[in-house]
This record gives structure tokens, sequence and C-alpha cells, in this order.
């Protein structure tokens, strides 16, 4: 596909990958939602939806900081390749070499590159990892390098993966001591600074307190009510976990990790920290990739690198096409957010457009036929006793599908036009497949129900008041 095709795709479903995101977000019950979808410069997707604060209704904005966890040892991934680029760092350097106080401990012999990569065999939180529910504070840098020397060696360097957020945290004090500067100073210096950005940083800033998205607890049952879970400082563990950003912003920090863009990294530095360092594997089932640095993904035909991030009351993910140069990011401020759901099933729409797109191409070259999308199309979201369905344009060819599923490709039910009749795609399935759309209509023209099926169809409106 040509960028222009797929440019142009983009422009032209991005209302509705806003309208599915807010549509799944409300559906789950989320507070809020920030969702960002952009590609090789350009912002497709700016979406702010729901509430920033339960307790107090404050509106969600796009500019509302998120605490994106996780997504905080990409940042420090870069910040230690770029000093591994000029010369400061190697990736096979012992921390008891970089770490005076490590000197002599079990974890000596451990790389910076076992570190970035979760090969090292570290504790992931310590044996006291109540920081995540706020029944202490985050660790220092005394109490992160105590617990190295004193509980830190579960696993031999390289016996297996085990995600570690003392690991990164100790990749924090590594980098101060080969700099010499604070960790927030370097990566003001490493990636702030050089992307422009003003909407993030590396800790909790009581100065920006009343611009950050309140977090919210998660329900046990469907009707619990959410309570707001205060911000805090992550201290020493802030190169694992304490990042702060907005979704555009991690949007255009994302495009930086695709191929071609030196901003930040050389493609060289890319392509070791993108490439499968450890497939996960418990009793033959696999539990995810990851890189050295970075998770790794596999959504439809793309491969993907990214992350995703839990803080207290916040839930993040970002996708990356490095080769592409697709980005999404989606922010949520709950414990049980769904940013992951809700990204996955953005590129999963995202690509079924662009198949869709691929075949009209065909068409025009030459190909089979595929009917454009009648001018009078019964385009838009209608729902009846047994659920909702969204009728849309993807990519040039008119889509049946059903919101509430997490991934919207696998239920999309192609419409076209079979011997001047709008009809379900003639092909083999379970559902009304090759049946014809029957549309009414007002004295206006527009559409008062719809049959995708057997079944009559609303507007979504229509439909509540009729349940009422």
């Amino acid at each position: 596909m040509t960028d222009d095709r797929t440019a142009k795709t983009l422009r032209s479903i991005a209302p509705y990958l806003a309208d599915w995101a807010s549509f799944q977000a409300a559906y789950h019950g989320m507070p809020g939602l920030q969702l960002a979808v952009g590609r090789r410069g350009e912002v497709f997707v700016d979406l702010a939806w729901g509430t920033a604060n339960l307790e107090t209704g404050e509106s969600l904005t796009s500019d509302h900081l998120f605490r994106v966890a996780s997504h905080s040892k990409t940042f420090t991934t870069v910040i230690v390749m770029r000093l591994v680029e000029h010369g400061k760092l190697r990736l096979d350097d012992a921390v008891g070499e970089l770490v005076p106080e490590l000197d002599g401990s079990a974890a000596a012999g451990i790389t910076v590159r076992e570190l970035l990569g979760h090969q090292a065999g570290l504790v992931r939180d310590s044996s006291d990892g109540d920081f995540w529910q706020h029944r202490r504070p985050f660790l220092d840098r005394a109490q992160v390098l105590e617990c190295v020397r004193r509980e830190g060696v579960v696993f031999e360097p390289n016996e297996h993966f085990k995600y570690t957020n003392i690991g990164y945290s100790l990749l924090g004090i590594i980098i101060e001591e080969v700099t010499g500067k604070t960790y927030d100073e370097m990566a003001r210096v490493a990636v702030i600074e050089p992307l422009g950005l003003t909407r993030t940083g590396t800790e909790l800033d009581p100065a920006r307190a009343a611009e950050y998205a309140a977090g919210h607890t998660g329900r046990i049952a469907h009707g619990d009510t959410r309570r707001v879970v205060p911000h805090v400082d992550t201290r020493a563990m802030a190169a694992a976990t304490g990042w702060y950003s907005t979704a555009l912003e991690m949007v255009r920090y994302g495009a930086t990790h695709v191929l071609g863009d030196t901003t930040l990294l050389s493609d060289k530095s890319k392509r070791l920290v993108q490439r499968e360092e450890s497939r996960v594997v418990v009793r033959g089932a696999e539990r995810g990739r990851y890189g050295v640095g970075m998770a790794l993904g596999t959504i439809g035909d793309r491969e993907v690198v990214g992350h995703s991030g839990g803080y207290p009351g916040h839930i993040t993910r970002t996708w990356i096409d490095p080769v592409d140069g697709l980005v999404v990011s989606s922010l949520t401020n709950s414990v049980d957010g769904i940013a992951d759901q809700i990204a996955t099933g953005v590129i999963h729409l995202i690509n079924l457009a662009l198949a869709a797109a691929d075949d009209v191409a065909a068409s025009a070259a030459g190909g089979e036929p595929v009917p454009p999308v009648p001018d009078d199309a019964p385009v838009g979201r209608f729902a009846n006793l047994w659920g909702v369905a969204d009728v849309v344009d993807l990519g040039g060819i008119l889509h049946s599908i059903n919101p509430r599923y997490a991934r919207p490709d696998e239920q999309a039910q192609r419409l076209v036009v079979v011997g001047g009749r709008l009809v379900q795609e003639p092909v083999a399935g379970f559902s009304t497949v090759g049946e014809p759309v029957q549309v009414e209509r007002d004295a206006d023209g527009a559409v008062t129900a719809v049959r995708v099926g057997a079944m009559t169809s609303w507007p979504i409106d229509e439909f509540r008041a009729r349940r009422a």
C-alpha cells in the first residue's frame, strides 16, 4: 500500500476510531480515556473522553497528565542506549563495576544488557511491594541498593526472563553514577528537550498537581463505587515507573522508535532494542515477548513494539509499528483500565480498513470489481434487543461491526452491492450472510430502522427511547 493511500484511509476512519474507543470505554465503565493515533508526523486521532476526576466531576482533556508507569522503562532504555552510542557505557559492563556499593555482592556480575532485557534474575519489587497500593513509600536509592544486596538475586543471569522493577531502578542509579547527573537531568537532555515535550516528565511534579488526571480504584463487582487514588513520588524507582505524559506526546515519542527516525537513537540501536531477546513460555503457552527494553507483539500482520504501564490508578498502553510508522497510545485512569484492549482494537480496525482499501485499489487496477459504497448507505450505530451494530465505511467498503467486541475485526462483516442490492457479503458463515440489508426511511430520507439480517435495529437513541 502506498503511503498516500494509507494516510488517506487513516484520515477517513479517524472519526470512527475515536467513536469506537469511546464506546469501549463507556461500555466497560472507565472514568476517562485519552487516545492518540499518529503516523509519520501526522496525528489522526487526539481523543479525550470521560472524566478526569470522578469526585470533582472534572472533564478529561487531551492536556491532562497520566502516569505512564512502565513506559518509563522505554525512556530509561533510550537514555542508556544514548550513553552506549556516545561511548559512556557498554552493554556488557557489570553492575559491580558501575555501582561501588554492589561490588562483591551476588549481583555484581549482572550486565547492563541483562538488566535492560529482564534477564538479570532480580526480584521484581522487593519482598515488600506494598508501595503499589500506597501502604509504604516507593524505595529510595539506599533501599533499592539494600534490596539488591540482601534479596535481589532470584535466578542466575539468563536462566529465565524475570520482569523486574528493581532492575530498572538500578539502571536509573547506573545512569547517575556514569554521568554524575540526576536521572531527571539526563532524561531532560536525552529525551524531553530533543523532542520539545512540555507535558512529559520523569516524576510527580507538585507544581503541576492540578494538571494530572486522578487515578481511580478498580471495581470488584459491577456496581462498586470508584475512589480516587492519590499520586505519589516513585523516588528511586522513577526509571522503572515514575514518568508522566499525555497520549499525544506518547505518540510523538513513539515515532522516534520508527526505523529511519534518528532523533533519539540510531537505527542500529533501535534494531538491538526491538530484536526479540526473550520469548516467555510457561508450560507450552506463550505469555509474551520482550526485546532490550521494549515489549514485542503481533497485531494482525504487524510486528509491533512498545510497552504497557500500570501505576496505582492508571493503566496505559502504547504500540508502535517501527516499519510502517503507525503509533497508537491509549491511557486510562482506573486500576482496571482497558488501555491495551483499546489500543490493540484500534490497530485491528486500522488493519481492517487498509485491507479493504487494498481490495478497492486492486479492483480499480483491473481486479475483481468492488462496487462503491452507495451514497445513501445506512451508516450509523443501531441497536436491538440483542445488541449494537455499527454500519461504517472502512477503506471504501461498508462494514457491519459490533462495537462491544474487543476484537472488532473478528466479527466484522462486509456489506456489498450485488445485483443492485446491498447485501451481507455472500461468503460462508454462521450469520445471515448473503441476505439483503433492509432499510426504512422517513419522508426526508433519514434512516429510521435497518435489518442487517432478520431483526430490526433502530438508531441507538431511538432504541433507547423505545426501551424506556
